[in-house]
């Protein structure tokens, strides 16, 4: 807990998310934003989905740098928002599922690669604290479709080995609508942990959901599921799978979608109070799903809307700390559990036999 506290508690590097000042006698443009701009300046968002590869990928030119509006990500609005971690999901083709997860990782890689000064690739919540701790935003390869691996436990250690950290199972034939998880799927969430990748379970069955649950010795995790009691949105979370979420140290990631949370910033927020009520505070954060072709709340098109929202938070009474725990801590929660669960079986076992 203590290291956790320390990086809760780091900063970056002095002056790399400092705000614009406000031209002296401006008039007041609503609440004031600073608050929340202080509390994101120790506690930065750790954005669980970003569907930028895919977008990049359709892209004949493009730069982040100086800012891109062909995307709604690029490194200005990611600084303004106060960004300091992202997920970048894999975008497959359904006809060429594995070489487009391959490409993708590739394309990762390399826009990384070309903007040292910004982005910093991580694999781990150590990683994801010492990016920030630099002044970089980290960037977490995932989560990628189940269809990326097919059903073969050695492409699955392929894709960790290339750096993918993070799988979505819904989709997969080892883990059936209405069935739950086959004895292939067992054994897949078993390496799973074993690896120590993030298991998605946005868009599964209940029984699907349980069953992991309850085989899973990590965290799992809903990178784009809000409050189905609010939004019947089929990747909505139950108040039921909530709780059970909840109680077992999982992460719900809240989406900025129209679709899923409703199309203005108060619904986003209406969502989280409720993810936070029924599942509690250490079970709720933040998904920006942008560069995922979804339409978002009003305000909260890119990442400059977080500081926004923190603000709704704020006035709604959410305490500083349930805050830095859904913006940062618990996000970093689930890395670092992720991490000690596969360290623990790698010495209990060996890997299982691939099946291809």
């Amino acid at each position: 807990m203590a290291d956790l506290q320390d990086e809760l508690n780091a900063t970056a590097e002095a002056g790399e998310l400092d705000a614009p000042c406000a031209p002296v006698g401006a008039p007041s443009q609503g609440p004031d934003p600073q608050p929340a701009l202080d509390l994101l300046a120790h506690h930065p968002v750790a954005d669980g989905y970003c569907g930028l590869p895919g977008t990049l990928s359709r892209l004949p030119w493009y730069d982040l740098g100086p800012g891109e509006y062909a995307v709604q990500t690029d490194l200005p609005r990611l600084r303004r928002g106060r960004v300091g971690a992202q997920l970048w999901a894999l975008h497959l083709l359904p006809e060429r599922p594995v070489t487009s997860a391959l490409e993708q990782i590739d394309l990762v890689k390399r826009v990384v690669h070309r903007y040292p000064e910004g982005l910093r690739l991580a694999g781990s919540a150590s990683e994801t604290a010492d990016a920030r701790a630099h002044g970089r935003i980290a960037v977490v390869i995932g989560p990628a479709p189940a269809a990326a691996a097919g059903d073969s436990l050695g492409t699955l250690r392929a894709l960790h080995a290339l750096g993918l950290r993070a799988l979505t199972l819904s989709g997969a034939r080892w883990a059936p609508h209405d069935t739950g998880l086959t004895p292939l799927g067992e054994e897949m969430v078993r390496e799973l942990n074993r690896l120590g990748m993030l298991i998605d379970l946005t868009g599964t069955s209940a029984a699907t959901a349980v069953r992991v649950i309850d085989i899973s010795k990590a965290p799992v995790v809903l990178t784009r599921s809000g409050a189905a009691a609010l939004n019947g949105h089929p990747d909505n979370a139950s108040d039921e799978l909530l709780t059970v979420l909840g109680a077992n140290r999982g992460l719900c990631l809240v989406p900025c979608s129209a679709e899923r949370t409703g199309p203005a910033l108060r619904d986003l927020a209406d969502h989280l109070d409720h993810v936070r009520r029924v599942a509690g505070p250490d079970a709720v954060g933040l998904s920006g799903t942008h560069d995922s072709g979804e339409p978002h709340p009003e305000g909260l098109g890119d990442a400059t809307g977080y500081p926004a929202l923190v603000t709704e938070l704020l006035d709604r009474g959410w305490p500083e700390s349930d805050i830095a725990l859904l913006t940062w801590g618990n996000a970093q929660r689930v890395l670092r559990g992720t991490e000690f669960t596969a360290r623990a079986a790698r010495q209990r076992q060996e890997p299982p036999a691939t099946r291809c």
